[in-house]
C-alpha cells in the first residue's frame, strides 16, 4: 500500500530564453510536464507574474508561477522528478541563483517539516550574505524564505490560499499581506 496523498506546493520560475521560446511558454510548458509526471489532471497553476530578479542583479527578470499537485510520492521523490523536468528543458546547474530556463522550487509537501523542525530555523534566520555562500545538502521543507519572496506568494496565493505554514502557523494569504507594498507591487500579472 502507497502512501497518503499529499498536496506538493511549486513555484516555476524562468528568466532565460531556450530554443526560441519566450518565457511565459516555457512556464507554460513546465507546468503541463509537471502534472503530466505527476498523473495529476487536477494540478492548480496560478496565473503568470513579470518579476524582478532574485536576488537583485542577478540577471534578467523573471516570469514566475505556482502549481499545486497530488501525490504519494516522498519529497525526495518530488525534488527528484522536478530535477528530472528542469534538465529536460537544458536546465544545467552551475552558478547559485544564475539564469535560468526552467527553475521549479518545493516550496511545501502538505504540513512536513523536513529534516526537523531545528534544522528547518537554522536555514530559516540564515543571514543574507550566508545565502549566497551556502546551500543545504539535504531538502529544507518548507521552503526556509517563502514567507519573504513576494514573487512566491503572490501566484501562491492564488492557488493555495489556505495552506499553513507548519512552522510560523501563517497562511499563504497571510504571509502574502505581511509583505511590504512596495515588494508586493512588483509582481505583476502578464495578459497574454
Amino acid at each position: 500500500m502507497g502512501q497518503a496523498s499529499r498536496i506538493a506546493l511549486i513555484s516555476l520560475g524562468s528568466n532565460a530564453h531556450h530554443l526560441q521560446s519566450d518565457l511565459a511558454s516555457i512556464i507554460q510548458k513546465g507546468s503541463i510536464a509537471v502534472a503530466k509526471k505527476f498523473d495529476d489532471a487536477e494540478a492548480l497553476t496560478s496565473r503568470l507574474y513579470a518579476t524582478p530578479a532574485y536576488p537583485p542583479g542577478i540577471g534578467p527578470d523573471f516570469v514566475n508561477a505556482a502549481l499545486t499537485v497530488r501525490t504519494e510520492l516522498s519529497p525526495a521523490e518530488i525534488l527528484e522528478s522536478l530535477h528530472q523536468i528542469e534538465a529536460s528543458f537544458g536546465r544545467v546547474r552551475t552558478v547559485r541563483w544564475g539564469p535560468r530556463i526552467l527553475d521549479l522550487d518545493l516550496l511545501g509537501v502538505s504540513d512536513l517539516i523536513l529534516p526537523d523542525a531545528a534544522t528547518f530555523a537554522a536555514w530559516m534566520t540564515l543571514s543574507a550574505e550566508n545565502q549566497t555562500q551556502k546551500w543545504p545538502e539535504q531538502l529544507i521543507l518548507p521552503h526556509p524564505r517563502l514567507q519573504d519572496r513576494a514573487f512566491v506568494l503572490v501566484p501562491l496565493a492564488e492557488i493555495a490560499p489556505d495552506w499553513m505554514h507548519p512552522v510560523l502557523g501563517r497562511t499563504v494569504l497571510e504571509m502574502r499581506d505581511a509583505l511590504p507594498t512596495a515588494d508586493l507591487d512588483q509582481i505583476v500579472p502578464l495578459v497574454l
